[in-house]
């Protein structure tokens, strides 16, 4: 164990705060996985215990895997990976359903063998980032016009969202205004961002009008996205708000200290509570005290990952962390929005709290990305330190 520890790089805090989050995670998780044991007719909640166990323990490989990695292999491995993530979001987008729910059916893919499912989005979201930083970096010292930068730049972001879109718009959303953040702190002119933006929102209405046109070809994704939008507006309680009243019904009878662990009466009747509404369960378990500890860990990783970046030796180290590190946090606050109908649904779960393989490997696949700059930093210093050394200068001038 001594030997694991030791070997452990980069930023400690971040290791403290994604190891916080796991462990803070099993209770809630273990909690709402009640009410889908007795769905599925077991009444077995342990199997699910068991479950987003052997999740987080992956994923914690991964990050310790993925920070052992010099982060400059990235540049090479995100243009290896754009085809990749292509590729299987075609797959995925032209396969048979393999989830009972129709409206997530076609945002997952089965992979051989294993038999376990898999979502190519969060994925194609790391690695296009990761890209997109690589590009940024490149050009960084550069003057370059709008036509050098669309073949690319902008036609993989654009392919990656365009094959998301049909099936999961809220991923594409924040996907593209992750893109537009880095691309907005890497010093991409502003004028060129004004285009993109516009350019976006052009693309998004023709969809949607296309969808509308031909509903045979895209079967309820549309008419859902309007309804909860149209849901969010009106301010009017209806049939078609019962998630997010059922969470409000959650945080409020939570109070200031909750009702206790395990306690939580809504996790019987809120759709997706060991998922989705998570957090609605945490503030109704746990009160308005773990709601606010939950946020203050993520406004801390966000803090560190500001940290990190500043600190990082080179512009994709700096680029690459805010790229892979915003995401994160961002869908964190839009989850716990959407619980407290601050934000329509839109269906993001919460960053290692939430149950699901995908969304935890792939948030410790970033996780890792944003320690292996951290590790970088620490050698770099550890070098330093080396070569101030008193007795290292005398014994190099005798």
């Amino acid at each position: 164990m001594q030997t694991l520890f030791s070997n452990i790089k980069g930023d400690r805090l971040i290791w403290a705060i994604a190891a916080l989050l796991a462990i803070f995670s099993f209770l809630p998780v273990y909690s709402a996985a009640s009410n889908l044991a007795y769905v599925s007719g077991d009444g077995d909640t342990f199997n699910y215990f068991v479950k987003h166990f052997l999740h987080l323990f992956l994923g914690f490989a991964i990050i310790y895997g993925v920070h052992k990695i010099p982060y400059r292999y990235f540049r090479g491995l995100s243009m290896i990976m754009i085809p990749v993530v292509l590729v299987l979001l075609v797959v995925t987008m032209f396969q048979p359903d393999v989830t009972e729910s129709a409206t997530n059916a076609k945002r997952w893919i089965r992979v051989p063998l294993v038999g376990f499912t898999f979502q190519p989005s969060t994925l194609a979201s790391v690695v296009l980032m990761v890209y997109v930083a690589r590009y940024l970096s490149k050009i960084q010292d550069k003057k370059v016009t709008f036509k050098e930068t669309i073949l690319p730049l902008w036609t993989p972001v654009f392919f990656v969202l365009v094959l998301i879109l049909p099936a999961n718009f809220s991923t594409t959303a924040i996907i593209f205004t992750m893109v537009i953040v880095l691309t907005f702190l890497g010093g991409y002119p502003l004028r060129y961002l004004a285009i993109i933006v516009g350019s976006g929102l052009v693309v998004l209405t023709l969809f949607i009008l296309t969808a509308k046109a031909f509903p045979e070809a895209m079967p309820n994704r549309v008419d859902t996205w309007m309804s909860r939008i149209e849901n969010f507006s009106n301010g009017e309680d209806t049939e078609a708000d019962y998630q997010i009243e059922k969470a409000k019904i959650a945080i409020a009878s939570g109070g200031i200290q909750g009702v206790g662990p395990g306690k939580s009466i809504q996790k019987n009747f809120l759709p997706q509570s060991s998922s989705d509404f998570i957090f609605a369960i945490i503030v109704e378990e746990y009160g308005l005290a773990g709601g606010l500890f939950l946020l203050m860990l993520y406004l801390w990783l966000l803090f560190r990952i500001v940290i990190v970046s500043q600190k990082a030796d080179t512009i994709f180290g700096k680029l690459l962390v805010i790229g892979v590190g915003l995401p994160i946090v961002f869908q964190a606050l839009i989850n716990m929005a959407v619980a407290v109908e601050l934000f329509p649904v839109t269906g993001q779960t919460l960053p290692l709290i939430s149950s699901g393989g995908t969304s935890i490997w792939m948030t410790c696949l970033a996780i890792g990305i944003i320690l292996s700059v951290s590790a970088k930093r620490e050698e770099i210093k550890m070098q330093e330190d080396y070569e101030d050394n008193p007795l290292e200068i005398l014994s190099e001038t005798i």
